[in-house]
């Protein structure tokens, strides 16, 4: 919209200053004109003096029609330069708000992210004196109470001769009862006074 108004007035800036210029050229051009015709002959003097009172007449009006059009174009060019100015202030305040706007989103957007680094290096510290508080030995020991299925080997399989009833020998058992191990609860893993407790992080166990 501004650039619209802008070029309007330019155009008519140009317009009346082109206008101007001719009516400058047409008043001068009268002065070496009514010389002439005042030099030419002495003898048709009525004649001359005629002409050169409508000369006189024609430079005057050309004269009152310079002056107006300078008016007019001071006028137009007044008015342009309010505008011309109008619109810098403008685009000078739009300017300056929209760098302000980008400005504070990327100050924003910059501090949301430090603040994400701090709270994940917060996480990741965590995490490491979760780590120094594992022990190898006692996470095997963990695992091997948690998945035993008892403290005995199976028992050795035997043959038994079902075709031949008489030839039937009596099986050879182990002389020790394989005793039956049922698993009991779930094992806690316990700290020996001094040592630090399992590694969990909020109350999660890796296994």
């Amino acid at each position: 919209q501004i650039e619209l108004i802008m070029e309007a007035i330019h155009k008519n800036r140009n317009l009346q200053y082109k206008k101007t210029m001719e009516v400058k050229q047409t008043c001068c051009c009268f002065l070496p004109h009514g010389a002439l015709l005042y030099l030419s002959s002495l003898s048709h003097f009525w004649q001359l003096f005629l002409k050169l009172a409508q000369t006189k007449s024609a430079l005057e009006d050309s004269d009152r029609g310079y002056q107006q059009s300078v008016t007019t174009l001071e006028k137009i060019r007044e008015e342009w330069q309010k505008e011309h100015i109008k619109a810098c202030e403008f685009f000078e305040t739009q300017e300056c708000e929209r760098i302000n706007y980008f400005r504070n989103a990327l100050w924003i957007h910059v501090n949301q992210l430090s603040q994400n680094c701090v709270q994940n290096d917060e996480k990741y510290e965590e995490i490491r004196k979760s780590l120094e508080m594992c022990s190898i030995e006692k996470d095997i020991d963990f695992f091997v109470n948690l998945r035993k299925t008892g403290n005995l080997a199976p028992a050795p399989v035997v043959y038994e001769n079902y075709y031949n009833t008489q030839r039937n020998v009596t099986p050879v058992r182990s002389p020790v009862p394989v005793p039956i191990s049922r698993r009991g609860p779930l094992p806690t893993p316990t700290s020996a006074p001094g040592e630090p407790d399992y590694a969990t992080v909020d109350g999660y166990s890796l296994i």
